[in-house]
């Protein structure tokens, strides 16, 4: 896996993040030991880049099967419920 081969957010539903505008503007985010997206920030701001196509930066989540030396292998992941998480986890 390269740099170009990041997992992009493809869907992310929690509407109290800050980074959440139509769409995770987060240049990457970051998955807790708990699935949850550490990059979550609930502020009333707005955060992030305009368009940008977010990505999984890294997955400290090490009893997931998309996870291969703290980097995440899915395709897309997808966050979403009140805190964050990765929809797209699987146990190993």
């Amino acid at each position: 896996m390269t740099v170009s081969e990041m997992p992009k957010v493809a869907e992310c539903t929690v509407a109290g993040c800050s980074y959440n505008d139509d769409g995770c503007q987060a240049f990457a985010v970051t998955v807790g030991q708990n699935a949850a997206c550490q990059t979550f920030i609930p502020l009333d701001m707005r955060g992030g880049l305009g368009k940008v196509l977010s990505q999984v930066g890294a997955c400290q989540r090490d009893n997931c099967a998309h996870n291969a030396n703290l980097e995440c292998t899915a395709d897309t992941v997808r966050i979403g419920g009140m805190t964050a998480e990765c929809l797209s986890f699987e146990a190993r």
